[in-house]
């Protein structure tokens, strides 16, 4: 007898169009699926058929008579527009205040605790773009040791420093202390580790040891309720990052969009029960921050791509569920930070049945919906999608 298994794969920043309130995050006329749906490079035959252009505001991609997948355009009732917010909610919380930012950087009861604990200075201390961050400040802090401490319009204290003078490892432990010291009215949605490697400025260059050190969830989500369960929560990407741990069973790290692709099919093979989910962050990190509409086009004709396989391998009680979790408009020219956007709902099975469930109020309904396929006892303020 199969198994029943949802999986849920976030294009991280996949935005399909600005909400009511976008103006008041700073956001105007931004529509990430828009902007990208213009450059040449751009495919969706696969996810055009599961409903993608029958989605309310995505008519401009020429709908299909007969979708193949239920579909529909999901608000985010929380008060934010970054990661660990958008996430949150399609797990199944709603944040009704917004995580703390820091445009005018960070405060000395920060920054002098961590000073001490870490025994560096900080240079820096503003929101910055993470590649001209470490252009602008990577030789100084060659030169003095100081770590590179930067923020943005979202809810993060990012670290930067260059591999050869603080080890991957190292840098995680000064996050592992930045996270203790943000708590309470600092308590940031994440603290990040930005490692570098290269000699000067013309060749400093990130590398993909990337980590995130997450706050917790205030309440239970839907992956709590799955592993209470006896369910498998397998998580692909910055999934167990983003939720600091809570409600996984398993879990793997990747570098980029194609391992994470890669591991997901692989997860077809597995014999589990649950939930496989699954966040593509090289549509948020490479393209859509870096303002690169050729880059992010070319990712989802990839990633629509890959996904025609993905379903032929499907078994007949797998359930595919494609989101994102805010926008990030790689041809917005106000600012290069995420974007205030409705996401996409598109799932596929053979026991999903084929229906357009138009606007919903909040990202929750996807956490309702699985919770109800999985036969899971959940609560939360989204409706079951079925």
């Amino acid at each position: 007898m199969s198994k029943k298994r949802v999986f849920l794969i976030v294009l991280d920043s996949c935005g399909i169009g600005e909400e009511p309130d976008a103006a008041l995050f700073g956001d105007k006329d931004c529509n990430t699926m828009r902007s990208i749906s213009r450059h040449p490079a751009y495919r969706n035959e696969t996810t055009r058929a599961l409903g993608l252009a029958n989605i309310d505001g995505q008519e401009y991609l020429g709908p299909v008579e007969k979708p193949l997948g239920a579909y529909g355009r999901l608000r985010e009732a929380s008060m934010g527009k970054d990661t660990t917010i958008g996430h949150w909610e399609i797990a199944g919380v709603q944040s009704d205040k917004p995580l703390p930012t820091y445009p005018n950087g960070f405060p000395e009861e920060v920054l002098q605790p961590f000073r001490e604990a870490t025994g560096r200075g900080v240079i820096c201390n503003l929101p910055y773009s993470g590649t001209d961050c470490i252009r602008d400040y990577g030789e100084e802090h060659m030169r003095t040791g100081d770590l590179i401490v930067y923020t943005s319009a979202d809810s993060v204290f990012q670290i930067a420093a260059n591999e050869a003078l603080v080890p991957p490892e190292q840098l995680y432990e000064y996050c592992r202390i930045a996270r203790k010291i943000l708590t309470g009215p600092h308590a940031v949605g994440r603290v990040i580790a930005r490692p570098f490697v290269g000699t000067c400025k013309e060749d400093f260059k990130r590398t993909a040891n990337r980590h995130d050190f997450s706050l917790e969830p205030p309440n239970p989500t839907v992956l709590d309720a799955i592993k209470a369960a006896g369910k498998t929560v397998y998580a692909i990407g910055k999934i167990n990052d983003i939720f600091a741990g809570v409600g996984t069973t398993e879990f793997v790290y990747t570098h980029s969009n194609t391992e994470g692709m890669e591991k997901t099919m692989e997860a077809l093979d597995k014999d589990f029960e649950g939930l496989c989910f699954t966040n593509l962050v090289d549509f948020d990190m490479l393209y859509g921050h870096r303002r690169d509409v050729e880059g992010y086009a070319r990712a989802y004709a990839e990633f629509d791509g890959w996904l025609a396989k993905f379903i032929k391998k499907m078994g007949p009680e797998d359930v595919v569920i494609i989101t994102a979790d805010h926008g990030c408009d790689p041809a917005d020219h106000h600012h290069t930070d995420h974007t205030r956007e409705y996401i996409p709902y598109l799932a596929y099975g053979q026991n999903i049945e084929p229906k357009n469930y138009g606007t919903q109020p909040t990202f929750a309904a996807i956490a309702a919906t699985i919770a109800d396929y999985l036969g899971v006892p959940y609560e939360c303020r989204g409706a079951v999608l079925k």
